[in-house]
């Protein structure tokens, strides 16, 4: 009866201890990404072509999650405002909902799924198959070729494609409130534009340049630490999609309560 106490008294501890020691290496990676970052050798090219890759690739399923986003998200307000017969207040709503929330966390999320599992894949194929220490034997630094580029890239195009983001899902709902309340573009931008302010502008591209990063270190830490072959790459490129949309959530959290702070103050 003694022993079974003891043993669960080692598991939580043995878990424990993994956790402190994940958070540790964690911390070593991301610092030693910002030790990196600001010395050359600069890889332009590779930059570049993380860039297309994250930026241009995604075009098509943020372009129709986008404009399906604006699409549903005024079919489902409208019987709200019907009935106090404020449907007119329909864009001043959609854009506030968009450009401060949905917008960016949809990107976000989307990125997350395509991007994150993709570099956390690619990279730990490379580890597992010994490329990584083939590029250091050959004289190149393989974190900044594979590591610094990636999360540069990441945090650059993920704020460029929350714009594009906003920019179809209120498209989608412009179509939707054309239809129904034969509002002409001009005046359903105005109201749009009325309805948001610097802030919120300012908010959505600094938390999106956040949830890039995320994005893109979490890849790289999960494809750069995976093990155990091909079941490992698999685990790696999994793992960065769970815990970067975990990390994005709490950060959507934290960001809502600054701006909020701020826009009291």
């Amino acid at each position: 009866m003694t022993e079974r106490p003891a043993e669960d008294t080692k598991v939580i501890s043995r878990r424990i201890d993994k956790l402190f020691i994940g958070l540790a290496s964690a911390f070593r990676f991301v610092k030693k990404f910002f030790q990196e970052v600001w010395f050359p050798p600069y890889e332009f090219k590779e930059f570049i072509r993380q860039c297309y890759q994250i930026g241009y690739n995604s075009l098509p399923l943020i372009s129709l999650t986008g404009f399906i986003v604006g699409v549903v998200f005024t079919n489902q307000s409208r019987p709200s405002l019907a009935e106090f017969g404020a449907t007119s207040w329909l864009p001043a709503l959609i854009s506030i909902a968009v450009v401060r929330a949905m917008g960016p966390l949809v990107t976000a999320l989307i990125a997350a799924g395509k991007v994150g599992s993709s570099i956390g894949a690619e990279i730990g194929s490379m580890k597992v198959t010994e490329q990584i220490d083939a590029m250091e034997v050959s004289a190149t630094n393989p974190f900044k070729f594979l590591v610094v580029s990636r999360v540069l890239a990441s945090t650059f195009m993920i704020p460029v494609l929350v714009m594009y983001t906003d920019f179809v899902a209120l498209m989608g709902a412009f179509v939707n409130v054309n239809q129904n309340e034969l509002v002409s573009l001009s005046t359903f931008f105005v109201q749009v534009f009325d309805a948001i302010s610097f802030l919120d502008i300012t908010s959505s591209l600094l938390k999106s340049l956040v949830f890039g990063f995320t994005i893109g270190i979490v890849g790289c830490y999960k494809g750069y630490n995976s093990t155990k072959g091909t079941e490992g790459v698999g685990k790696a490129a999994n793992s960065a999609v769970v815990m970067a949309m975990f990390l994005i959530f709490i950060e959507e959290l934290l960001s809502l309560q600054i701006t909020n702070y701020f826009r009291q103050m």
